[in-house]
């Protein structure tokens, strides 16, 4: 963040610049990763009452999560999940790593997040095979681990479990990803689950959502008069880096510069 914001990360060597030498000390503009450590790096600082239920309310459009103290509470960035069972699903696919993971245990919940900047979610992930009639995008794909995961759909179907409750969220640059709308539709997300017989129903809708940069900017400062010192300083960073992010992404429009002169005044 220092390195885009302030320009504090030293200088690179010739063959670094040229592209000859593979150097950790770049930081790549367009890259997500990035974008996802400083974003989770502040949030885990930060009591999860000041941010969570609201980022998730927003996302999904709708008052499911209250503020209160999340019981055993982790974040874990970039985890792979194993291969999807080869019986449900009619292709191989390889291991999912999914962005973040927030789970919590009052009731049981694991949230799916996964990051974007300037690009969309792919169309096709690797291995996907079009010709059984079932799509594999990456929205669906985090969608149907996630289900899996938290017991939606069965493995072993004589061992009945109490399933997780589950969130899937895409969080981008800003909101408008067709593939979330398609998704927010129940009977959409059971047409592109092969095995519906294996389906134990889904969990609480709605449970797909989006949030853009913005939007992240826009909960965290309304929760700034309950914060610590400290906290409101980490949020200051992070919202200026967020911003500046929109600013200086090359499909930024005008509606977006203004929206932030007006955050920035508080009029909004």
């Amino acid at each position: 963040m220092l390195t885009e914001l302030r320009g504090k990360g030293g200088c690179l060597c010739r063959p670094a610049k040229e592209g000859k030498l593979r150097c950790p000390l770049i930081v790549r503009p367009t890259s997500e990763d990035v974008i996802t450590g400083h974003l989770f790096q502040v949030l885990g600082a930060i009591d999860a009452r000041r941010w969570l239920p609201g980022l998730l309310n927003t996302a999904l459009g709708a008052p499911r999560f209250r503020p209160k103290v999340f019981r055993r509470l982790r974040i874990e960035l970039w985890k792979n999940r194993p291969h999807y069972p080869r019986e449900l699903l009619p292709w191989d696919e390889g291991s999912t790593q999914v962005d973040a993971t927030i789970t919590w245990e009052n009731p049981p919940t694991t949230v799916f997040i996964e990051m974007k900047y300037e690009s969309a979610p792919a169309q096709r992930t690797s291995q996907y095979d079009q010709r059984h009639g079932f799509p594999g995008d990456q929205v669906v794909r985090n969608i149907r681990v996630g289900l899996l995961e938290c017991g939606w759909i069965q493995t072993r179907p004589l061992f009945e479990s109490t399933p997780r409750d589950f969130v899937f969220v895409l969080i981008g640059r800003k909101r408008g990803e067709p593939l979330i709308s398609q998704y927010r539709q129940p009977h959409r997300v059971r047409q592109a689950i092969p095995h519906g017989d294996r389906r134990s129903g889904l969990p609480r809708m709605p449970f797909v959502g989006e949030l853009g940069y913005l939007d992240i900017v826009q909960v965290l400062r309304a929760q700034s008069r309950l914060l610590s010192r400290a906290e409101r300083r980490l949020v200051a960073d992070l919202t200026e880096y967020l911003e500046f992010k929109v600013t200086h992404s090359r499909w930024n429009s005008s509606i977006e510069q203004q929206q932030i002169k007006l955050m920035s005044a508080g009029e909004i």
